[in-house]
């Protein structure tokens, strides 16, 4: 099956914001660029992902996308998680693709295993694959085949949320649960967690 994969990003500057009183601007610029093409490199080197599309409001994530062979959109209007997809979705169902994967940037854990894991669970569709985050309350990644089988809800608590809609749509549920897919990072103990990881990247 080939798919789409979508990446929201957010502002490289602002971005990881939760860090800040341990990493300055730059150091945070530095980390969400590099967290970014680890991603985008990630999910090219996967034969079913047929394209990989970046959705930001920031032209410097854009750049790099594009830089690292991804396909791009710009983000207008307020921000806003949901409607960014949903736009982003439109794009690639104009594609014909059958299904889409919504991962962000921010797991720097992620390998192609990973994202293969997810796949081995898109069997018969309509499926959703759900990989939650480590408290089971947020959504981590999300696949969903065919394209536009539910609205997304990313956002405080979407696991529950998506796993509800999934049932509503009548679609298979599958949830995918591995600790690099769990892991984003959002206050300085995570970067513990992964210091290793990051040091590998800029050996």
């Amino acid at each position: 099956m080939t798919l789409w994969a979508i990446i929201p990003v957010k502002p490289l500057r602002r971005g990881k914001s939760r860090l800040a009183e341990v990493l300055s601007e730059e150091e945070r610029l530095d980390l969400n660029s590099q967290l970014l093409i680890h991603t985008v490199d990630t999910l090219r080197k996967i034969p079913e992902i047929e394209q990989v599309l970046v959705v930001s409001r920031d032209q410097a994530a854009l750049s790099i996308a594009r830089a690292h062979g991804a396909r791009t959109v710009q983000e207008n209007g307020a921000p806003e998680l949901n409607i960014a997809l949903t736009r982003a979705t439109i794009v690639a169902k104009r594609y014909a693709t059958r299904g889409v994967l919504i991962i962000p940037s921010d797991l720097p854990m992620i390998a192609e295993a990973d994202v293969n894991a997810m796949l081995d669970l898109v069997k018969e569709p309509p499926v959703v694959v759900l990989a939650p985050d480590r408290k089971r309350e947020g959504t981590n990644a999300l696949l969903v085949c065919p394209v536009g089988l539910i609205e997304y809800d990313f956002g405080p608590y979407s696991f529950e949320r998506h796993c509800e809609r999934a049932r509503q749509a009548g679609a298979r549920l599958e949830i995918c649960e591995l600790p690099s897919l769990a892991l984003d990072m959002d206050v300085p103990e995570d970067l513990d967690l992964v210091s290793d990881e990051l040091e590998s990247w800029s050996a």
